[in-house]
């Protein structure tokens, strides 16, 4: 992974870069930022240049040893650990036993989310997560001596998911690592991980990508008029995955969007019938799906609360969605908008926590009924 090839994010590539030169560079580093900004591929490029042998003042060479391994994601001194799903009938129970399928991944996009990753390697109804396990597993490779590299790097994508124990293990390597060893953790709520690892980590938070870069960036790419990149920039807001989302109308959206307006619906006209049709459909559909859905609630219940203060310059939505707020807008007001968002965000909290998914979304629509109404 290049420098070069990440959309935008100047000043952190500079910032990155300038350490490496001034010989400044922590051991242990956080990533933190929203879904889709390049926080992954930017700990990627920053830890091939840190191994390249002849690297420029701007990026990796490309051509060493080292640059090529790494471009393959291969390289023997580059660990990664990220969410997976235990499948003991598989034998598949730490992340290096989904590193081929990961390599594959990464190779294809470098900008991805959790859910995406997750349909990748047919987790279904589980949640992902970085096991206990993984920390035997992390300390081992890192006992191991450098295989050919100046520094031995530890990727941690999502540390945010890393099981209790698991993070409680790690304390003492991250505080005090081998020599030359670096570890670079990407974080997309990186409030979420236990404080003892947030300490001793030095935090490098990255915005949204600038709205030019993402419309050079889908010019270039994509067979899109000059207007149309503008319009999908806006609606990214920072997000290059976003963005990506938007062009191609993913199924993942109509779907959402779909199962919105039946539940908006539904609970208006209190129809108990069709409430319970949904908390049933919503039931089947996988637990990272369900924190996706009522993640894309929360921003939508958001959008229609804004976009009632007529400042489009501040409200972020595809044009059907826009087209259901004309009618819908005027029902999400200040009088309800704290107990909405609340109750949206409780209804995640106990997805989360493997509550009867049924059950989470009936009562959701029960409380979205009263709510709506005022």
């Amino acid at each position: 992974m290049f420098f070069k090839d990440i959309i935008g994010q100047k000043e952190v590539k500079e910032r990155l870069t300038r350490s490496v030169k001034e010989g400044f560079i922590p051991h242990a580093q956080l990533f933190c930022g929203p879904e889709g900004i390049g926080k992954f591929p930017l700990a990627l490029a920053y830890a091939q240049y840190l191994n390249c042998e002849n690297r420029t003042d701007d990026d990796s060479c490309g051509k060493c040893p080292s640059c090529v391994k790494y471009n393959h994601l291969a390289h023997p001194d580059l660990h990664f650990v990220f969410p997976i799903v235990k499948k003991a009938a598989k034998k598949k129970e730490v992340c290096d036993d989904y590193i081929s399928e990961w390599r594959e991944f990464v190779k294809n996009s470098s900008y991805f989310n959790l859910g995406q990753w997750l349909d990748h390697i047919d987790a279904e109804n589980s949640q992902g997560l970085i096991y206990a396990k993984e920390s035997e597993e992390i300390i081992r490779k890192l006992s191991l001596k450098i295989y050919e590299a100046k520094y031995k790097i530890m990727i941690i994508w999502l540390p945010e998911k890393m099981h209790e124990s698991c993070a409680n293990k790690l304390l003492k390597i991250i505080e005090e690592p081998t020599d030359n060893t670096i570890f670079l953790l990407v974080s997309d709520t990186p409030d979420n991980i236990i404080t003892t690892i947030q300490s001793r980590c030095q935090r490098i938070n990255i915005h949204g990508i600038e709205e030019n870069d993402i419309v050079q960036a889908l010019e270039s790419e994509y067979n899109i008029t000059p207007e149309d990149a503008l319009n999908v920039a806006h609606l990214a807001n920072g997000s290059y995955l976003k963005a990506l989302e938007t062009i191609s109308l993913n199924e993942e959206h109509k779907f959402f969007f779909n199962l919105f307006i039946q539940m908006m619906r539904a609970s208006y006209a209190r129809n108990i019938k069709e409430i319970k049709a949904i908390g049933n459909e919503l039931g089947g559909i996988g637990r990272e799906n369900q924190k996706s859905f009522l993640i894309y609630c929360q921003r939508m219940v958001r959008e229609y609360f804004i976009s009632n203060m007529k400042q489009p310059d501040i409200v972020y939505m595809a044009q059907d969605e826009a087209n259901f707020g004309i009618r819908f807008a005027p029902f999400v007001n200040e009088k309800n908008i704290i107990g909405l968002m609340n109750e949206l965000a409780l209804a995640e909290r106990h997805i989360e926590q493997n509550v009867n998914a049924k059950m989470v979304f009936f009562d959701l629509c029960l409380k979205i009924t009263m709510l709506i109404k005022q």
